[in-house]
């Protein structure tokens, strides 16, 4: 199961988020999922429940696991690196900085970092991220 909820989430305020707040990040804040990347929450909150942002980071030649979400659509946004992606039966393909790879609801995803150094890239949950709709795949 994954721990993403809340890792690294920091706010200028202690209150829910409110327009136009400001959350910083913070780099000390990664943790490392059992899916074989780092997590940075960057924006993951009961009173924002339309999306969630994270900031995940893959190293050089690692796969992560088969997985799927349940009830919820997830976007990478890569930053850094090149990486092949597999989603459902499509076949690998390719991606680097500026791409964009839309994953619909309970279609399995892995990805794998090509490159020789680290991939960075946002994933973007609609609604947001919740460990309870995470599910690795066999």
């Amino acid at each position: 199961m994954s721990t993403r909820i809340n890792a690294g989430l920091h706010r200028t305020d202690a209150d829910a988020p409110s327009p136009g707040s400001v959350r910083r990040y913070d780099a000390a804040s990664e943790s490392f999922t059992s899916e074989q990347c780092h997590i940075v929450e960057l924006s993951n909150d009961a009173a924002d429940e339309a999306a969630s942002i994270a900031r995940a980071r893959v190293e050089p030649g690692v796969t992560t696991r088969w997985h799927h979400l349940v009830d919820t659509t997830e976007r990478y946004v890569v930053i850094e690196g090149r990486a092949s992606v597999e989603v459902g039966t499509e076949p690998p393909r390719t991606i680097g900085p500026g791409d964009v790879v839309v994953i619909a609801p309970m279609v399995h995803q892995r990805i794998t970092n090509l490159g020789a150094s680290d991939l960075v890239f946002l994933a973007i949950c609609t609604p947001r991220f919740r460990s309870s709709n995470y599910r690795e795949a066999e």
